[in-house]
């Protein structure tokens, strides 16, 4: 008696595709031209960029991008003047008690969290690096609550050194939209964006991204209508094209079938709602 074949089931197909965005379309390599008209395209639009952090000096800066941590610029502004007016040094505020500091800076979230982190800082700095904010990227991600992205911010707007390419979750979605990078994970995003990206740039582009997915890029409907990088960019030529196909009518399944509803014949539905089922 012969062996039965294996019968291999096919996988299911899922109800609903997975359709992948525009940047995991793109190749890996980014046109030099394309990135050079959106690296001058950015120049144009946000000119005078910078940090949106307020602030008058590096301690202060370290201390406001700590804080801006799930948290908006705005309301970090609103917060620090009062906290730096209690403690103006990292001396200072590594002596004040840290209900003191929680209640400071309670309403920029996880406030308990953040005020460890200021504490242990600033008592590194006071420490270790006689009150001054070091220069260096390995001195600055050693300290409590630093990470590159913090480190980056710092070195980057306090002491103009070009350590690497900021990213926050305006740069991540910017850059993902404008197909420069296919990653979500924000190390390697900034690798991408170090690679395209003049060295001489990196801190101003960081700037400028973060204008541009403030003011026009926004998370939840893009302004690619007034945006002037849109013909430069994957995501923003879609949603034109989308918000076209909405304009016209219907809009197209990704198959290009219409979604309207075919209907019956009147003639067919009536004989159908007439019919009876024999006794």
């Amino acid at each position: 008696m012969s062996p039965r074949p294996l019968i291999r089931r096919a996988a299911p197909r899922s109800a609903h595709p997975v359709r992948r965005s525009a940047a995991a379309r793109t190749s890996g390599r980014v046109d030099p031209q394309r990135a050079r008209a959106i690296l001058e395209g950015l120049h144009r639009e946000h000119p005078q960029a910078r940090c949106a952090l307020d602030h008058r000096g590096a301690f202060e800066l370290l201390v406001a991008t700590i804080l801006s941590a799930q948290c908006t610029d705005k309301r970090v502004n609103l917060v620090t003047p009062d906290l730096f007016r209690r403690c103006p040094t990292p001396a200072a505020l590594a002596a004040a008690p840290r209900q003191e500091i929680e209640n400071l800076i309670r309403t920029t979230g996880f406030f308990r969290s953040k005020a460890r982190s200021l504490h242990e800082m600033s008592r590194a700095l006071a420490q270790r690096f006689g009150g001054e904010v070091p220069r260096s990227l390995e001195e600055l991600t050693a300290l409590q609550g630093v990470g590159r992205k913090t480190a980056n911010v710092v070195l980057g707007t306090a002491y103009g050194i070009a350590s690497g390419v900021v990213v926050d979750t305006h740069v991540s979605r910017v850059a993902r939209r404008l197909g420069l990078t296919r990653h979500s994970d924000p190390v390697r995003i900034e690798r991408d964006l170090m690679a395209i990206v003049p060295r001489h740039e990196w801190v101003d582009f960081s700037h400028r991204v973060i204008w541009h997915g403030r003011l026009v890029c926004k998370a939840q409907r893009p302004r690619c209508e007034v945006c002037s990088l849109a013909p430069h960019c994957p995501a923003g030529k879609m949603e034109l094209a989308r918000r076209a196909r909405e304009l016209r009518g219907a809009p197209e399944r990704p198959g290009g079938r219409s979604r309207t509803k075919r209907r019956r014949p009147a003639s067919r539905r009536s004989g159908a709602a007439g019919a009876r089922r024999p006794s």
